[in-house]
């Protein structure tokens, strides 16, 4: 291999001469400079010749400087798009998963805006939603001078806070709730809204609780897979399913304490009105009427207070009223049970009440 440099004199022959005659004015003995370049000096910039800035000449014989690094092929396609939406995809969340998502063809199911509760494996299933979310179903169970009730409510928050409807805990003396997993708590009071059927009780010394996500009832479509979880007939974690069959239905209930223990609690029905038609026994003089969604999953006496829920797992109503065909045979049973009527306050409704319920404010008729 060719040495880089040679001691001073040892240029090959006929090029020591060469060397001294190229530099004018220069020693001549010893060749104290280097040979000059095969070609044109390129021109200095911003600085005079024999200044440092003035390019170092390769000399002859030299080996040439390595080649600089050849530039990396930038990867074009499907496959280069894909991998910076993966890599981005990283960096910020959700929005850019779901475009990567939609790039390899995977589809997510969504009914309404929220929290995607259900595991991947498990999303758009009946089993995958009533998993996820039954542990945030609870059955409530009232005692007041008119008798005992059966409800169901939802806890939003881990040390206990729980919606329901008003009718369900209106006028008790004293309020038990049971867990999914068996548990029993004692609950108190914390605000009603009887205009909107609406209640949030606060279970005692809970805490670590499974909560449910509140999602977003504008969002619903008549037509969206809904699933119902309560504890009818205090068969406790009951799950339904069925579709939205409707939105924006006139649902009008009693704000009256008295008339909505009318149905004395012992079969847990309460009174409401629809279509111009009662249900349930007398909603009395003093009443509201509220926009509910009609569902036609099967709601049945116990339902009441409990979650309807979309696909993703989110809650978007609380179930408030269901139709049952009156029995005139004389048999004593005044219910035929569910008949695919029933109707839920729109989660929105609930969330635009929660600071007032939590104030501890009491809305009647």
């Amino acid at each position: 291999m060719t040495e880089s440099f040679r001691r001073s004199g040892e240029y090959p022959q006929g090029q020591q001469q060469h060397s001294q005659s190229s530099y004018p004015g220069t020693p001549g003995a010893g060749g104290a400079f280097p040979p000059p370049p095969a070609y044109d000096p390129p021109q200095p910039v911003n600085a005079a010749p024999g200044s440092a800035m003035w390019p170092t000449p390769t000399p002859e014989g030299s080996p040439a400087p390595p080649a600089p690094p050849a530039p990396r092929r930038r990867v074009r396609g499907p496959l280069g798009l894909l991998a910076a939406v993966a890599i981005a995809a990283a960096a910020v969340g959700g929005g850019t998963a779901y475009a990567f998502q939609e790039l390899t063809g995977k589809q997510s199911t969504s009914a309404s805006a929220g929290t995607a509760v259900v595991p991947t494996s498990q999303k758009g299933t009946v089993s995958g939603v009533a998993a996820a979310v039954s542990p945030a179903i609870v059955e409530i169970n009232a005692t007041s001078n008119a008798g005992s009730s059966t409800g169901s409510g939802v806890v939003i928050t881990s040390d206990g806070e729980i919606v329901t409807n008003n009718h369900v805990v209106s006028g008790a003396s004293t309020v038990k709730v049971r867990t999914s997993d068996g548990k029993t708590y004692t609950a108190e009071v914390v605000g009603t809204d009887a205009k909107k059927d609406l209640a949030l009780i606060k279970l005692k010394n809970a805490s670590g609780l499974k909560t449910a996500s509140l999602g977003d009832s504008d969002n619903v479509k008549v037509g969206d897979e809904v699933i119902a979880i309560g504890s009818p007939e205090g068969l406790t974690g009951t799950v339904t399913s069925g579709i939205v069959s409707a939105l924006d239905r006139d649902v009008t209930v009693s704000t009256d304490e008295e008339q909505q223990q009318q149905g004395d609690g012992s079969d847990g029905r309460w009174p409401f009105e629809f279509g111009g038609q009662q249900f349930n026994g007398d909603t009395g003089s003093s009443k509201t009427t509220y926009k509910a969604i009609q569902t036609d999953a099967s709601l049945n006496p116990g339902n009441s207070g409990g979650a309807l829920i979309d696909m993703n797992g989110n809650i978007i109503g609380i179930n408030s009223a269901m139709y049952s065909a009156s029995s005139d045979s004389g048999s004593g049973s005044s219910s035929a049970g569910s008949v695919g009527l029933g109707f839920a306050i729109p989660v929105d409704t609930v969330k635009a009440d929660l600071d007032s319920l939590r104030s501890g404010g009491t809305f009647g008729g």
